[in-house]
């Protein structure tokens, strides 16, 4: 019953986009209004497809119906009730309908925000080119993908559950969902840029409309990718969090256009430039989104996060290949519409700082998606697979950080016209004395080497800069000097300034050591911290049997673990890690004898790994507080306003 209650829901959907296409389409061919304002039909429709094909599946799961096929490869009795649900995502077929519900869940956002402007043409195209995207979606569901076929079980079947790494952590439950909510939100300002294209109507109203969807999108991704990056750090046991692997950069690279759209909107905003540039990032970002699915879910390059070949990659680098196709198109086709006078005052001001910030994230994304995808280009061209390891990317990546947090300290101190020396220098005074001293205390407490103490004082520069600017505004309205555009994002510059001193130091820093513990009483120790071995133990769960290694650190007990799965055998590490706000223990239980013999614990010791998820923290605050309206008259208003939309409330 609920394969086939499943495929009715998936053929809804898919039969429901098509008709918001056609109908929408249609509408807009014929200037029909009334059937403009019917496509919120389609979107009810599409709405209880995605609903419930998405109850189904999670029905099927929790009941352990085994004659749905996907339940049968991914679901198990033993899996605890929390992994249960999130199996639904831990594999390509559930994915693509977690990624289904949360993109219906934008359109029907969308369409009941701009509820009283259907018949409006800009909106009208919004709506189809997401009517076009889901349609894609629900194809994929119902062809390839296919998460509704049915299996006959025999007599007694259980299945092997999720990929044990998929259900060693709570983390594995909440990480998936929220970058979803980033990756797919970009869709809502991809649209209305394919409308302002479609349209003609190339003013700044579009980007009034979409700015907080923008901002809700970037956010959820960056708080995503902060969780992906926690939840390696307590999983893996390598004793890192970010690796470059090719599935973390494929979230990362459309995270970089997507803020290097944030900062240069706002030059478009204020001085009507950058028109080309916006639209191109806009619709960089979602091409990005759908060339992350598809490394991701086609199983091209080796990754613990990608998922294994299936026929849905062609057809999402099929679709990937539209997008930038018809974006291309549209650009050129409206070059003369988009392309408006305007130059930089000087070089010295907030637009050619702007200009130089977007010039840095263009390189960094360039950098990043070269890497990336360059063992795809060699293997295609001659068969060779080759990787790209850590050295490329943080060889090419250093530089660029650097100037970044840079231009996050002095450009919001500089005029949006000329800025002369005086200024400057009483702008920047104390955050460079900030700086300084935070070199100076880096040195002073153990820093060695350049690249390190260069970022702790460029990010204590930065959150110096951030401060300064915020200060003002807190002293005249108190907290609520911290809501709105201007202070959120100073906010989550001071995030990125924390993640930035904390990810240099921790990866610098690192300290790490295998130790063989014969007997019970043993001792060792790194970094100033105390190791006592206090023998093994044993614990049975239903989904596995830990064995722990019991050990004292400082005279607190930990417990990593080797966490045996007994379906195919499957042997994976549970590591135990001891997080201060000075530095991070972490124990990672390599090997037990079998007799005799001794047991093998590595042992890695990270400098202020605590201060990266506080940084996460900041910025996920700082966007929050830029959503918010700050109840003050914008001093970046647009330079125009746009027919037809201007008055809708923003």
């Amino acid at each position: 019953m609920n394969a086939t209650l499943g495929a009715g829901f998936v053929s809804l959907g898919l039969a429901a986009a098509v008709l918001g296409v056609v109908g929408v389409g249609f509408g807009l061919a014929t200037r029909n209004g009334r059937l403009l304002a019917r496509s919120g039909n389609y979107v009810v429709l599409l709405a209880i497809a995605a609903v419930g094909q998405f109850a189904v599946m999670e029905r099927a799961l929790i009941t352990r119906d085994f004659t749905v096929a996907f339940v049968a490869e991914h679901g198990s009795h033993r899996t605890p009730a929390l992994f249960n649900v999130a199996t639904l995502w831990s594999a390509l077929e559930g994915s693509i309908l977690l990624w289904v519900l949360i993109l219906v869940g934008y359109l029907v956002a969308v369409t009941w925000r701009f509820r009283g402007h259907l018949g409006d043409p800009l909106v009208a195209w919004a709506l189809l080119v997401m009517f076009v995207v889901c349609a894609f979606f629900f194809l994929l569901l119902a062809g390839p993908a296919h998460p509704f076929g049915r299996f006959e079980p025999p007599a007694g079947y259980d299945g092997p559950g999720p990929n044990p790494l998929l259900q060693n952590h709570v983390l594995m439950a909440f990480h998936p969902p929220v970058l979803y909510l980033g990756y797919v939100g970009f869709t809502v300002p991809f649209a209305f840029a394919v409308a302002a294209l479609a349209t003609g109507r190339m003013g700044e109203g579009w980007l009034v409309q979409t700015r907080r969807w923008t901002l809700v999108a970037w956010g959820a991704l960056t708080v995503g990718i902060m969780l992906g990056a926690w939840w390696s750090y307590e999983v893996l046991g390598w004793g890192g969090y970010w690796a470059w692997d090719p599935v973390e950069n494929a979230s990362f690279l459309p995270w970089l256009t997507g803020t290097a759209f944030l900062h240069s909107v706002m030059v478009q905003e204020r001085r009507g430039m950058l028109r080309v540039w916006n639209l191109s990032l806009l619709s960089a970002t979602f091409a990005l989104t759908i060339l992350g699915t598809f490394i991701t879910r086609s199983g091209v390059l080796a990754s613990v996060h990608s998922f294994t070949e299936s026929g849905i990659g062609p057809m999402l680098l099929g679709f990937f290949a539209l997008v930038v196709a018809t974006t291309v198109g549209l650009i050129a086709w409206r070059g003369d519409d988009i392309r408006v006078g305007g130059s930089i005052d000087s070089p010295v001001s907030r637009t050619g700082a702007f200009l130089a910030n977007n010039l840095l994230f263009g390189s960094f994304a360039f950098v990043v998606l070269l890497g990336t995808v360059f063992p795809l280009l060699v293997e295609a061209a001659n068969g060779s697979q080759i990787s790209v390891g850590n050295p490329y990317f943080e060889r090419m990546t250093m530089p660029i950080g650097f100037a970044l947090l840079f231009l996050m300290a002095v450009a919001p101190a500089l005029p949006w016209g000329r800025a002369d020396a005086e200024l400057l220098s009483r702008r920047l005074v104390w955050p460079a004395v900030a700086g300084g001293g935070s070199m100076v205390l880096a040195v002073a407490v153990g820093s060695r080497g350049w690249a390190p103490t260069l970022a702790v004082g460029l990010g204590g520069f930065a959150a110096a800069g951030a401060f300064r600017q915020l200060a003002p505004a807190v002293r005249a309205r108190g907290l609520r000097g911290l809501v709105g555009r201007s202070s959120g994002g100073m906010v989550v510059h001071v995030g990125v300034a924390i993640v930035a001193v904390a990810f240099a130091c921790s990866s610098s820093f690192l300290r790490q050591a295998e130790f063989r513990f014969e007997s019970v009483g043993d001792r060792a120790s790194i970094a100033g911290h105390t190791l006592v071995f206090e023998g093994l133990e044993s614990v049975a769960h239903p989904e596995k049997t830990e064995v722990r290694a019991v050990v004292l650190v400082d005279g607190q007990r930990y417990t990593p673990a080797i966490s045996v799965f007994p379906f195919g055998g499957q042997t994976i590490g549970t590591p135990s890690t001891r997080s201060s706000w000075r530095d991070d223990v972490q124990l990672a239980l390599l090997a037990v004898p079998d007799g005799p013999g001794p047991t093998i614990v590595r042992v890695t010791v990270q400098p202020l790994v605590y201060w990266l998820w506080v940084g996460g923290g900041v910025m996920a605050v700082g966007t929050l507080l830029a959503a918010v309206p700050g109840g003050r008259r914008r001093d970046d208003a647009p330079v125009e306003a746009q027919p037809g939309l201007s008055d809708v409330v923003a």
